[in-house]
């Protein structure tokens, strides 16, 4: 059977998916709860149809020159192990190593938050399930007691634990089944957002059905160039773009595409057009199915307008949805993250194990790994914590990625670019700029997190230091 396929040390990945698969990975990476939930704010901040389509359209546009700056070393270096091996090109083993570890450590942090967050829409479509699942709590707190006292949330987190468990097992028995999963899972998800969004349009809603008090204060009453507006506008504009995270998942996967040069390129600048046209509709289908005092007050305008235009189960509607976005992102990340570790295991940094991928086309020691680390953070009790300081890390694989192409734009220009990023640098410059403000913005609304980051980052070094002793032992053993 393909789930017992015996491993291949250093084997190569099989280059099996097309452009269908990478559009599906990165749409799966990038949608999320988020554009359920932050219409809302967003229009409360802006207090404006225009200004709203505006700032949604401006988030499209940023994620579209992160990809196409991304794009061209993903055709130059179409290698598995995403940043990591755009850092280490550009600038030496040492820092394509923290890069690595960075990418990791951020990805499998996103992956247990989501998971829990998982968790509850599931817990919530099926109540029945909490009962069921007392045993495995029972079994856990006597491997380990202290989780006694989590009380509620120890049902959630071993509920997060069956989900990354399932999706690891499917990922185990190979990437065909991998890659067919996430590509139902993204086409489940787009179909069912377009679904809701065309309903705001075509259902009539009741007029004064959903009343709610004007707004008071937005960016909409403001003269367009004062600090005042742009002040809104930052924020509001910071939301957004974090909506658009995800776009470059297919750059993980690079050594099992066909033609990888030209297809992942297609790929990330297809999703961040797609996605950017999905969260525009979705925001006028809003627009027209909510009065705009009502939009700015939801916390959940999905829930708003389901109820609107559905006459039973509109929560469930939404819930649903929640959890299939969630679960395309959970099932994304643990196809992404072990391809670091195989990465990095392949340029002599980890153990050679890290490089044994199995018959059917799976790294499983590195999905192993993941897969522990992922289940140790939902175990921690500190998740809360971690996404923020997760948020810090995604943007240092911004820059590290828009840094690295001016770099080797410089170093190596006579290397061959399948495709170039269009416009630079000017473009290339804007995302650059862009990602450090942002991480400057971010460190400074929250200093521990930052600090936090630089501790987990810092740990590099030592990691770093073992892996070429290491190395250099093995070399000399060989000889």
């Amino acid at each position: 059977m393909t789930v017992t396929s015996p491993l291949k040390p250093t084997a190569a990945l099989t280059r099996i998916l097309g452009l269908g698969f990478g559009v599906a990975l990165a749409f799966g990476n990038t949608i999320g709860v988020g554009i359920l939930r932050l219409p809302g704010p967003v229009a409360a901040a802006l207090g404006d149809g225009t200004l709203i389509s505006m700032i949604w359209i401006l988030g499209g546009v940023y994620a579209l020159l992160g990809a196409i700056s991304v794009a061209e070393l993903a055709a130059m270096l179409p290698l598995a192990g995403g940043f990591y091996v755009y850092a280490r090109r550009a600038f030496g083993e040492r820092f394509g190593f923290v890069m690595g570890w960075n990418d990791w450590l951020a990805n499998c942090v996103a992956a247990a938050y989501v998971a829990v967050t998982a968790a509850e829409f599931l817990l919530a479509l099926w109540p029945g399930l909490q009962p069921i699942i007392h045993p495995a709590c029972a079994l856990l707190v006597l491997w380990i007691p202290p989780l006694a006292t989590r009380g509620a949330s120890l049902d959630l987190e071993v509920i997060a634990l069956l989900i990354v468990a399932s999706l690891t097992a499917l990922h185990w028995a190979g990437i065909r089944l991998g890659s067919t999963v996430q590509n139902v899972i993204s086409m489940l998800v787009g179909a069912l957002l377009v679904l809701l969004a065309v309903a705001c349009f075509v259902v009539p809603v009741p007029h004064g059905a959903l009343a709610a008090p004007p707004l008071l204060h937005s960016a909409s009453t403001l003269p367009w160039w004062s600090l005042g507006m742009i002040a809104a506008l930052v924020p509001a504009l910071r939301s957004v773009v974090v909506t658009y995270d995800g776009w470059y998942g297919a750059i993980y996967m690079a050594e099992e595409t066909v033609d990888a040069s030209r297809t992942i390129p297609k790929a990330m600048i297809g999703c961040a057009l797609l996605v950017t046209a999905l969260y525009v509709f979705i925001n006028l289908g809003f627009l027209h199915a909510l009065s705009l005092p009502v939009l700015a007050a939801s916390t959940l305008p999905a829930a708003e307008v389901a109820r609107a235009i559905l006459p039973r189960g509109a929560d469930i509607f939404v819930t649903a949805v929640s959890l299939m976005t969630v679960l395309s992102l959970v099932n994304a990340i643990l196809l992404g993250a072990p391809r670091v570790l195989y990465a990095v295991g392949r340029d002599g940094l980890l153990p050679s194990r890290a490089t044994e991928v199995s018959a059917s086309g799976t790294p499983r020691v590195a999905l192993g790994l993941t897969a522990l680390m992922v289940a140790l953070l939902i175990l921690s009790g500190t998740l809360e914590q971690l996404i923020a300081v997760a948020a810090v890390l995604y943007v240092l694989n911004y820059l590290s990625a828009y840094a690295a192409v001016v770099r080797l734009r410089r170093m190596e220009p006579s290397t061959l670019r399948p495709f170039k990023a269009w416009g630079y640098p000017w473009t290339t410059w804007i995302v650059l700029l862009g990602s450090a403000t942002f991480l400057v913005a971010t460190v400074s609304e929250d200093v521990h997190s930052g600090v936090f980051a630089c501790v987990l980052l810092a740990l590099a070094a030592p990691a770093y230091a073992w892996a070429r002793h290491r190395r250099a032992l093995g070399a000399t053993t060989a000889r």
